[in-house]
Order: C-alpha cells, then structure tokens, then sequence
C-alpha cells in the first residue's frame, strides 16, 4: 500500500535565477494518443479562463471555485481549493493552488496568461509530480506577463498488448493518472490556461533511477524533475526513470519499449544507472558484462531510431573519508560506462565526476544540505530524523541537473542551443549553497525514502 502522502504548506528558505521563457517556434496540430488501453482519443486543445471581465465563448470559463471531477473532467485538486480566490480579473494566487484538467497521453504547450496586481508577484509553477517548470517569475506592480512552457502527459500502455510494469508505490503518482495537473505557488493572478497539442517537438527521453526520476513528492528530489526549467519550448522533457530500478528492471517493466515507440529521429535519450546495478549478484552482473551489454542495447534502441544517446555516469552518494576526500562507492560502474561510450561513439557527461567536486566542496557538513536531510518533526509525522545520503531534496536535484546543463554544453550537443540563454555556466568545484536557495516547497510530503536507497 502506498504510504500517506499528507498535505501541509511548507516554505524554506531555499535560489535559482528567475527564468524567463521563451516563445514557441514550433506548430500546433492535432495528434492521435491512447487515453486507455482500447481506446484513441484525439488530443485538442483546451482553454480555461479565468477572467470574469471577458467571458469567452470559445474557453471553458472558470468564475468560481470548481474541484476537479472526473466528469467535468476539470477544477482544482488535491484540496487546494480553499487556496484559490477569484477576482475581477482573475485567479488569485496567494498558496499552493494545484488545478488539473484530464486529458489524452502526448506532449503539450502550456501558455499562462497573467493579469496585473496592485503590488508585485511572483510565481513557481509546477506540473504533474512536481516538474519544475517556471521558477519564482517576478512580475512588476501593474504588469502582465505570458509564460509558456512544454509538458509530457502520459499513461503507461503501449499498445494493445503491453503495457509498463508500474510499482505499486507509482501508482497513485500525478504521473501516471488521466489528468495535467500544474501547481501554483508564490502570488499572481492568473487570467487564463491554455493547453495546446505538439506534434513537431524535439524530446528529451530520460531513463535511470531515483536520482532522475520525477519524485512525487517532497522531501525528495532528482536532476530530472528539475532540469526541464532550463530549456525553451522548442524542448519537452518525457522522464521515464524510477526508483529502484537497474538497466535490466527498467528493460523488464517494458520502460525501453515505450521509449522505443516514442523516440523518433532528432530525439535525445539521456542514460544513468549504476547505482541499482551494482547490487545486482551472479557472475554475469557485472559492471563489465550485464551492464556494459545492456547500455549498448540502450544506446542502439536510440540510434536505430535516428536518436541521439548520451550516457551520464551515476552520481556519487554523500561518504567521505576521514580526509575529506569522497568515497567512491560505484566500483568499477563508471569506468565501465565511460568504456561504452568511447567504443560505441556516443557522448558522455560525466556526473560522477562532477558530483565528486562538488561535493568535496561543501564538505561534509554544507553537503547534507542538498540531501534529504531533516531532524525529527520538520514535518508532521515525522518522528525520526531523515537522513540519506543518496536522495537529493530540491536544492541538491537543482545542483545536479545543472551539471548535466553544462555536460551539454561541454559536449556542444546540438541541443545545446536550447538551453535558455540566461542559464549561467556551471563550475562544480564551486557549488551554490542552500542558504541562496528560495524555491517553495510543494504541499504533497511523504517520509518513506524512495525505492533503491
């Protein structure tokens, strides 16, 4: 059974630069996805206005407080909707507001039009499990502004005949349900959402572990939920790693199947596991057998596909010597993987390395920082202290998807040129500290750790 995922408001005092996103160049259709496993739904757009002062005909318009029903297949969810406020103008954001809309598995553009404020705003907006969308965008006192950015819906069937494995736990995850759900946090008015189909749209495939995949909920936090903030909409990220999973289970719960009938010529898949792995017994489970075979078998699903593959070395979990020099605790894995990429002529970023720096930096005390790592009681429920030394909170997440920001444009990849431009470069021997970190925390916490830990 899934653990209790409680709801409380949590902010700590956390920072990123604000980001600004930019417009999309790419065109809007309409595209066919499987809603269910025998049906096909075709995806069109949807708009929700929230602006009393112009009702529109052709938007679905949303004057009051309406939580989400299936039937309706709209409103604001996960008790949040005590949260919302309406205005003349439109939503008013004050907490952590969470609205979903159900809609078919495919890759969208969202477009958030915001009204003017008596006083200035800002705003964080997440999506499904806990995506890192817009972070803390200020607005002027008096001005409106438009965010936009690119989301992944999906679901976990195939085809009619196969389907992901999911874990338990993933079951009741934003994920994987039949809705987008976006969360708000910070202050802003919201005058309108509109939800448009992407047909042309290069895509990002993840596939790892609990380092990567998106967590569902707070403390927890991995690179891959948080990297999709630094790229413009010409980018939507699709995260199909999970936690506790090595090359081969995430091979046997058909996740490289699904990625393999999505991925298309253009297309990235970026590569990290090791730390799964390397529990794995048998003579043949080794990091110069099983897991070189099976990131070779990874790296052609995508080259048979005209896809570009891109091995990231696994991150290093927090044990240092009494020197404070790190513990290098992947044996032989990142060799192996670093043996793969040369021989199969594919691009490495090597986060292993840039984890090792970086953490050697903080040291040991400042490095607990980017882990979950909280005394007793920091949330209800919580009866003993959380201390884990190889999940990242959000800080920690943050501070490895920047690394592999800068592993791309070390390799000069050709999406490099999607990074946002207002993205600084990143040097890991000198890290950003927790105390310049300001980001919201998400009102959905659970204190059970990730599976793999």
């Amino acid at each position: 059974m899934k653990p209790l995922r409680i709801l409380t408001i949590f902010l700590f005092v956390l920072s990123s630069p604000n980001i600004l996103l930019s417009k999309n160049k790419n065109g809007v259709s309409f595209e066919k996805n499987n809603d269910s496993k025998n049906t096909v739904v075709t995806s069109e757009s949807k708009v929700f206005n929230f602006n009393s002062s112009k009702k529109n005909e052709k938007a679905t318009n949303v004057f009051s407080i309406t939580k989400y029903d299936e039937t309706i297949g709209y409103g604001f969810d996960y008790d949040t909707s005590e949260n919302a406020a309406f205005t003349a103008t439109g939503l008013n954001i004050t907490k952590s507001v969470y609205f979903s809309t159900k809609i078919p598995e495919g890759n969208y553009k969202v477009k958030i039009t915001l009204g003017t404020n008596n006083k200035n705003s800002n705003i964080t907006v997440k999506a499904e499990s806990r995506r890192l969308m817009v972070d803390q965008y200020s607005t002027k006192k008096g001005k409106s502004n438009i965010l936009e950015f690119n989301v992944n819906v999906r679901n976990s069937f195939i085809d009619n005949s196969a389907s992901i494995k999911l874990k338990d736990r993933e079951k009741g995850d934003l994920n994987w349900d039949n809705k987008l759900t976006l969360e708000f946090l910070g202050t802003a008015t919201i005058q309108k959402i509109e939800i448009t189909p992407l047909e042309k749209v290069t895509t990002l495939f993840l596939a790892g572990d609990s380092t990567v995949t998106d967590q569902d909920v707070e403390p927890w936090g991995s690179w891959g939920q948080m990297i999709p903030q630094y790229f413009n909409t010409n980018i939507v990220v699709t995260n199909y790693a999970c936690s506790g999973l090595a090359l081969s289970s995430f091979k046997s719960s058909n996740r490289l199947k699904k990625i393999s009938s999505q991925i298309k010529a253009g297309d990235y898949l970026f590569i990290e596991f090791g730390h799964n792995d390397e529990k794995i017994k048998g003579p043949e489970n080794t990091a110069w057998k099983s897991y070189s075979d099976l990131l070779v078998e990874f790296i052609q699903v995508a080259k048979d596909k005209g896809a570009f593959p891109v091995l990231v070395t696994p991150t290093q979990r927090r044990s240092f010597n009494t020197d404070g020099s790190l513990n290098q605790t992947h044996g032989d894995f990142p060799d192996a993987m670093r043996a793969v990429a040369k021989k199969m002529n594919v691009p490495l970023i090597d986060v292993t390395q840039k984890t090792t720096s970086m953490y050697e930096a903080w040291g040991n005390d400042a490095s607990k920082k980017a882990f979950v790592h909280y005394p007793a009681n920091t949330f209800p429920g919580q009866a003993k202290a959380l201390e884990d030394n190889t999940h990242f909170n959000a800080f920690g997440a943050n501070e490895i998807a920047l690394c592999v920001i800068q592993g791309i444009r070390e390799l000069h990849l050709p999406i490099e040129k999607d990074i946002l431009k207002q993205t600084a470069n990143y040097d890991p021997q000198h890290p950003n500290y927790f105390s310049n970190w300001t980001l919201p925390m998400s009102t959905r916490f659970e204190i059970a750790k990730p599976d793999g830990n």
